[in-house]
């Protein structure tokens, strides 16, 4: 018999287990989410053919498995946009559950395999997978998911039987037993509805009972089903050898058992070791005796709301295909397993202790970066440096002025595109062709020189199709320069506030647009190595590129906050009128607010700030807010958009918008959340409360001499962009 693994490889498995796992802590669902796959047959993008059929199969496979016994399966679209989809729930949960947790499936892969044609998502109760690729014409039962509860059957259930093998061998037997009859019930002719079984072996004398479960695809036969689920009690013998419970999952068959009871109803078939050859003898068998039976309690499976009581004892092995291991020189299929792991974790080992040597040079570069010291004392060593320190491996250039000079014409008046509070940006064309944007610093501006050091240090770790990309910097004297991808579009209130140019924005460009603002957000606040509070989230910082897709820019005001938190610390005001929120962009709920102002804006095409009135209204929050209450929304839509198909799906995004514009921070959705709410019709909302600011006049950017308020000091903060009515 195979040796099991030393203990004391299993708090190391267990931190690379809680490593993949880590992206289900992030999204929350009503059942116990296992794990995912993304598949590697391509990309799909947003508002496109296939996206448009997913989200009909989607829907439809929850709808159809809640009232077909669990099951359904089915293809929606044409080649080469076709997607083939199957949805399974445990065969014991009503269809109540099964839709609960089917749906959950579905708003789930959006999240944890954005625009992946292909996934597989498991929970405790459900199972969901879709393909670009038909995957219903052959039980490929290649995807698995291997868990197995790490204590081991000998330490804790025999304490007085002293040969172990024989116990653990034993245990194997009952294990193999209850599987095999079990396996044989869900694939017989009485159970063909659900193909699905559970059952009980009761060890005699009160030692322990021993809980099983296998289910097949329904549409599977008799005999397929029954191989498959061989093949996994095949798979499990080798495996799980002596633990006290394990599972495997996968698409079309899975197995449990556990010495504890987990699955709902009684069990349909009850076994005994009466007639098993072998049975050791409990304690009171034995004059003097008396140890007494301990059960553990069930592993607990990583989810958001117990994610600092995950069991010690959960071992999770992803196997994406189905390796055939050969016998050779007495190795087994275990040992392999085992050999691969431990050159991980050594590798693993050999990284984390090269980023330790990183971070503490890292830190002494960080704190020159931002101890006080003139204006413009700023080394041009200093910025390589740091871009190293975070980036290594980056294609950031550093350019040198002569060459800026070429590409934008000296500089001229006919290259500029505008200007900010950083300073003017020209468009240029490099010798090979590629067209660029070039934000040069003004002069003597401190605040640029802190903006110009915030993107040095932040863009490195920022990689996202919405986000605007940072080709590199120029340093030289007194000029500091930073070079960006170009957008030939400009940005988003070049079109969306102009009569002639917003009529080209029909709603499908306005809903990738929003979609595209919500994507990047979601990115800077959840999925990037850094968290980021953007703080100056506004039309004007909203890039189209030349398919009108866009792009998140001007991360100056930007800042980093840790991952367990959702405030960052701030001793300055910031941001633009009319679009920061009363905390004054110290959280990410802060970034929310500007998002909603954003969502406003881009379904009316009216600005929030300006001279103008909104008939008695101070502000386009103030009307809007009044609109809603009065169900008068439809007056709030952008004239150009009259006649439009989709005035209900404009009418939620008013809804949501007005969520994330809520007074109150505690009160306004995540970004998680928004995109959700955006994209499921199925999913409720709560009645807004009152906006912030709805009864206040707020000043345009031209009507200020800057866009920023900077305090003089820590303790001194100036205010002076609203006007009470």
């Amino acid at each position: 018999m195979d040796t099991p693994p030393s203990s004391t490889l299993f708090p190391s498995l267990l931190l690379i287990s809680l490593l993949c796992c880590f992206p289900l802590l992030l999204h929350g669902s009503a059942d116990s989410l296992l794990y995912q796959i993304c598949g590697d047959t391509g990309n799909y993008t947003a508002n496109s053919t296939y996206q448009s059929n997913l989200r009909q199969l989607l829907a439809y496979l929850s709808s159809a498995a809640s009232v077909s016994n669990g099951f359904s399966n089915s293809s929606t679209g044409e080649t080469p946009d076709r997607v083939w989809g199957l949805a399974l729930c445990r065969g014991d949960i009503n269809a109540t559950d099964c839709r609960t947790c089917l749906d959950g499936a579905s708003n789930d892969t959006k999240q944890l395999c954005p625009y992946e044609k292909t996934a597989v998502i498991w929970y405790d109760l459900c199972l969901l997978r879709y393909s670009n690729q038909n995957f219903t014409s052959a039980f490929n039962n290649s995807e698995q998911i291997f868990i197995w509860n790490a204590q081991n059957i000998t330490g804790e259930r025999f304490p007085w039987y002293t040969q172990n093998t024989t116990i653990s061998d034993f245990f194997n037997r009952v294990v193999n037993t209850l599987l095999i009859d079990v396996a044989d019930s869900a694939a017989s002719n009485s159970n063909s509805i659900k193909m699905f079984a559970t059952g009980e072996f009761n060890i005699t004398n009160g030692l322990l009972t021993i809980y099983g479960l296998v289910q097949c695809a329904p549409d599977m036969s008799g005999p397929n089903c029954r191989r498959c689920i061989q093949d996994q009690i095949d798979e499990m013998l080798n495996l799980f050898d002596g633990y006290q419970g394990g599972r495997i999952l996968g698409v079309w068959c899975n197995l449990r058992y556990e010495v504890y009871p987990f699955y709902d109803e009684n069990p349909m078939i009850r076994l005994s070791s009466d007639d098993l050859p072998g049975t050791p003898q409990p304690p009171s068998t034995r004059p003097g005796s008396s140890t007494p039976l301990t059960v553990s309690p069930p592993p607990q499976i990583p989810t958001e709301s117990n994610e600092h009581t995950v069991g010690k004892n959960i071992i999770i092995i992803i196997i994406l295909k189905q390796y055939k291991f050969r016998q050779k020189s007495g190795k087994s299929k275990l040992h392999i397993i085992i050999t691969t792991i431990c050159l991980t974790i050594l590798l693993i080992s050999c990284f984390l202790l090269c980023l330790l040597c990183i971070k503490r040079r890292r830190r002494a570069e960080r704190a020159k970066l931002y101890h006080s010291r003139p204006t413009f004392n700023f080394d041009t060593d200093e910025v390589i440096r740091l871009w190293k320190s975070e980036e290594s491996s980056s294609e950031f250039s550093l350019f040198d002025f002569a060459t800026l000079m070429n590409s934008t014409n000296n500089f001229s008046i006919e290259s500029k595109l505008g200007e900010g509070g950083f300073g003017p940006v020209y468009k240029g064309q490099l010798s090979n062709g590629l067209e660029i944007a070039v934000k040069r610093l003004s002069a003597h501006s401190g605040q640029g020189l802190l903006e110009f050091k915030n993107e040095i240090q932040l863009i490195a770790k920022l990689q996202h199709r919405n986000l605007v990309k940072l080709l590199g910097c120029c340093i030289q004297g007194e000029e500091k320069i930073l070079i960006y991808e170009y957008m030939p579009n400009k940005s988003l209130d070049f079109f969306l506030f102009d009569q002639t140019r917003g009529a080209t924005l029909d709603w499908q460009k306005r809903f990738t647009i929003v979609e595209g603002i919500a994507q990047g957000l979601l990115y800077l606040h959840k999925h990037s190595r850094l968290r980021i509070i953007h703080r100056d989230l506004k039309a004007s910082n909203i890039l189209l590129d030349s398919e009108m897709n866009p792009k998140i820019s001007d991360f100056g005001l930007a800042r980093i906050f840790g991952s367990n938190e959702t405030q960052a610390n701030t001793n300055r005001v910031v941001g633009t009128y009319g679009y920061m929120s009363p905390e004054y962009a110290s959280e990410v709920k802060s970034d929310v607010f500007s998002f909603g102002v954003l969502l406003l804006e881009i379904v009316s095409g009216k600005r929030n700030a300006g001279f103008h009135q909104y008939k008695n209204h101070l502000n386009l929050l103030g009307y809007a807010w009044e609109v809603w209450k009065e169900g008068r929304w439809l007056e709030l839509i952008d004239p150009s958009l009259d006649g439009n198909s989709e005035t209900y799906e404009i009418l939620r995004y008013i809804h949501v918008a007005l969520m994330c514009v809520q007074e109150n921070a505690a009160d306004r959705p995540t970004m998680s959340d928004v995109i959700v709410m955006l994209s499921s019709d199925s999913t409720s909302l709560l009645d807004p409360k009152q906006p912030a600011y709805f009864n206040v006049r707020i000043k345009d950017e031209a009507e200020m001499a800057s866009n920023f308020i900077v305090p003089t000091s820590k303790n001194e903060i100036t205010f002076t962009g609203l006007e009470g009515r």
